[in-house]
């Protein structure tokens, strides 16, 4: 049983950091990796034992996570993926990690939109263009900000500090 559930634990980081690297890569967050990470986690939820109540928590973070999302979607701040992205993990995350999860998103995507401006500098961007198609389009000016590199970076920090992770613990 044991075996079962660090399997199912170890979807979170793959599918995670999976979504940051396509987004980074292609500016698209595949809408199956979203709807893998919310499929899975009842199976995981139960095969951890997470009360009822606690799984319950996690679904209205993620229902809170949604709503936010979606209004910096429809505002143009983050695309659609991300907003699937960011809602999916923080299902994953729960209370009160999600504090840690929206705090370090956030340092990171300052961060990341940052090393893009300087990217995309007039200094730095004429010695990247003989870089791979993917790192060209990030010194582009004007471009967007792959920020499922954030939302994994936030995601990454937070897991841990999970529910999920910590009813792993106490089985061990």
């Amino acid at each position: 049983m044991h075996l079962l559930q660090t399997a199912l634990l170890i979807l979170f980081p793959i599918l995670v950091i999976t979504g940051g690297l396509r987004d980074l890569v292609s500016y698209i967050i595949p809408n199956w990796i979203s709807a893998a990470l919310v499929l899975t986690f009842v199976p995981a939820a139960f095969a951890l034992g997470l009360p009822l109540n606690v799984m319950g928590v996690n679904l209205a973070v993620a229902g809170v996570a949604l709503v936010a999302a979606v209004i910096m979607w429809t505002l143009g701040w983050i695309g659609g993926g991300d907003a699937t992205l960011f809602a999916a993990t923080a299902l994953w995350i729960g209370w009160p990690s999600a504090l840690d999860y929206l705090l370090v998103t956030g340092v990171a995507g300052g961060a990341l939109a940052m090393c893009l401006l300087g990217l995309r500098s007039l200094w730095v961007r004429p010695y990247v263009q003989s870089g791979p198609a993917w790192f060209r389009r990030l010194a582009t000016p004007d471009e967007n900000v792959p920020y499922g590199v954030a939302i994994a970076i936030g995601a990454m920090w937070a897991f841990p500090g999970s529910a999920l992770v910590h009813a792993l613990q106490t089985q061990a």
